[in-house]
């Protein structure tokens, strides 16, 4: 019986790491059709550094496995087309700005240190999601939900900023762009800033909703996505 139990587990976690190949490898594609083929992509350190963390990033989240049930009681309406930009934007914003490097369009971050803090930005912010999402388990949805038995989680990193998961996306969108140094996608980036705005406006509302004055006084204290001074 103890091996039966393991077989789903461990079929689960092989597809959770294929998985997250799959998306480091479409990452890199974008990148390889941004930069202009396989070569330049090799030869360009900056290109291979995010490729790396998108990689580890992936891994670590596929082993860990936070998430792993979903139920739940009640959903906030959202835009499919907004849920879909939140998903596409920090995807292609990354190869946009690659593009914008190979034809030296609006270089304005064309700066070794700029463009390497934009690497450590990006493993920054993943490095915050996945400990968002540590935190939360099961209660980490991709829309906005509460499940069945949900409990108000303000401890960890949750103990200061009340959205660390939407500050890491904002991070590593951000950071995608710098890693680059051209400023054409930061119309993507100020989309995404705003599209992360709207869905923290909904998600507070739900919360409030569900849990009433406890969110309210753990609102008054902490800061949505800095800490309150």
């Amino acid at each position: 019986m103890p091996e039966r139990a393991e077989r789903p587990a461990l079929t689960s976690a092989v597809a959770a790491i294929l998985g997250s190949l799959v998306v480091t490898a479409l990452d890199g594609l974008l990148l390889v059709l941004a930069l202009g083929g396989v070569a330049p992509l090799l030869a360009h350190p900056r290109a291979l550094a995010l490729i790396a963390v998108w990689g580890v990033g992936g891994m670590v989240l596929a082993l860990i496995r936070p998430v792993r049930t979903h139920d739940a009681v009640s959903t906030a309406s959202e835009s499919k087309l907004a849920f879909a930009a939140l998903f596409l934007i920090p995807l292609v914003t990354p190869a946009v700005a690659a593009l914008g490097e190979r034809f030296a369009v609006f270089p304005w971050f064309a700066r070794p240190a700029v463009e390497w803090a934009g690497i450590a930005m990006v493993a920054l912010g993943l490095a915050v999601r996945i400990a968002a999402m540590s935190r939360l388990g099961s209660r980490f949805a991709p829309i906005v939900s509460v499940q069945r038995g949900h409990a108000l989680e303000t401890r960890g990193i949750y103990s200061r900023i009340r959205h660390p998961g939407y500050l890491g996306s904002a991070l590593a969108c951000a950071g995608g762009m710098l890693a680059f140094g051209s400023a054409l996608a930061f119309p993507l980036v100020l989309l995404f800033a705003t599209l992360l705005r709207r869905r923290i406006g909904i998600e507070e509302v739900a919360l409030e909703q569900h849990f009433g004055d406890e969110y309210r006084a753990y609102r008054q204290r902490t800061g949505a996505l800095l800490p309150r001074l």
